[in-house]
């Protein structure tokens, strides 16, 4: 299916925060409550709607085991967006956000869209991360916040379109050079497509092959 534009994401944070399940609710609309653990990275992708185009995402789902922390950082660089998650039952995971945080500044692009999600959010009465307390974070390291159940599909659709929508933005605004794919960002055959009925010049067939 032809797209506008493809967005890289990766998915970080502690392991059992719910990556893998925000990331299997998000493109097949369903819950694994016994997931095994992710070796490396897992990937998914779907198409998604803004402004009257379509956008691909292609979201890399990564360890959150230490031993894999290197291969994650590979991951990091290429990546337009990044969904930094933690589990609002366990406050170890919050504790462990600034971590992450450092390490996705220093190994992408300065850029880079993070979204802060506090998942499991089903798991009221076991609560040990106050929403106020992710929104202070979020608000203190200029990311946007929010929470998710990747049980109940609560705000998951919402979390990984606001973060493309705010990608997108970053496009008009012209803070993203897309013509460099070291930013996560390709440009598709749609917007080609589209430049050409309006009689504008693509600048080159966009089909560039190879990687960043």
């Amino acid at each position: 299916m032809s797209y506008a534009y493809l967005f890289k994401y990766i998915i970080i944070g502690d392991t059992g925060v719910g990556k893998s399940c925000l990331l299997l609710q998000f493109t097949d609309k369903r819950f694994q409550p016994v997931h095994d653990l992710t070796i490396g990275v897992e990937f998914g992708a779907r198409m998604i709607g803004i402004d009257g185009k379509q956008i691909k995402l292609q979201i890399w789902d990564t360890a959150g085991q230490e031993s894999f922390r290197s291969i994650t950082r590979s991951y990091y660089r290429g990546a337009a967006g990044a969904l930094l998650v933690y589990d609002i039952t366990r406050r170890d995971t919050f504790n462990h956000l600034t971590t992450w945080l450092e390490d996705a500044r220093q190994h992408s692009s300065s850029n880079m869209v993070i979204m802060l999600i506090g998942n499991k959010s089903d798991l009221e009465a076991r609560r040990d991360v106050k929403k106020e307390e992710g929104e202070a974070f979020a608000r203190e390291h200029g990311l946007i916040f929010m929470e998710t159940s990747a049980k109940t599909a609560a705000n998951v659709e919402e979390a990984f379109i606001n973060t493309a929508k705010e990608i997108y933005q970053k496009i008009q605004e012209g803070v993203f050079d897309i013509n460099n794919e070291a930013n996560g960002i390709k440009i598709g055959p749609q917007h080609f497509q589209a430049n050409a009925n309006q009689g504008v010049g693509g600048g080159g067939s966009g089909q560039s092959g190879g990687c960043c």
